[in-house]
């Protein structure tokens, strides 16, 4: 399904955007583009694929296939000073933060 210019100027009226004639044909490129993939993710076969969530989870016991939340800790001293280099304050393999309650 392609979008056309008549379709852009059609949601541009409704959402009450005005677009300038280089951004109607940037944004039909663009929504062209996202239909693409849709198309694409629609033709990828999922038979047997069980769902990883759920939306109604959150108010029914639905099991869900999800792996355990479990902390890993670093297998080594390297692959935790790597796990540690984006901490703003840190001191032996800890993250370091400001005192909230005196």
């Amino acid at each position: 399904m392609a979008i056309t210019e008549q379709d852009v100027i059609r949601v541009a009226r409704l959402a009450r955007i005005a677009l300038t004639p280089e951004q109607q044909a940037r944004t039909q490129t663009e929504l062209n583009g996202i239909m693409n993939l849709i198309e694409e993710l629609q033709a990828v076969d999922t038979q047997g694929v069980e769902p990883m969530s759920h939306p109604l989870s959150a108010h029914q016991e639905i099991a869900l296939r999800l792996r355990p939340d479990e902390a890993a800790p670093a297998s080594t001293t390297d692959h935790r000073d790597t796990l540690m280099s984006n901490a703003p304050a840190q001191t032996e393999g800890l993250f370091l933060v400001p005192t909230v309650i005196e």
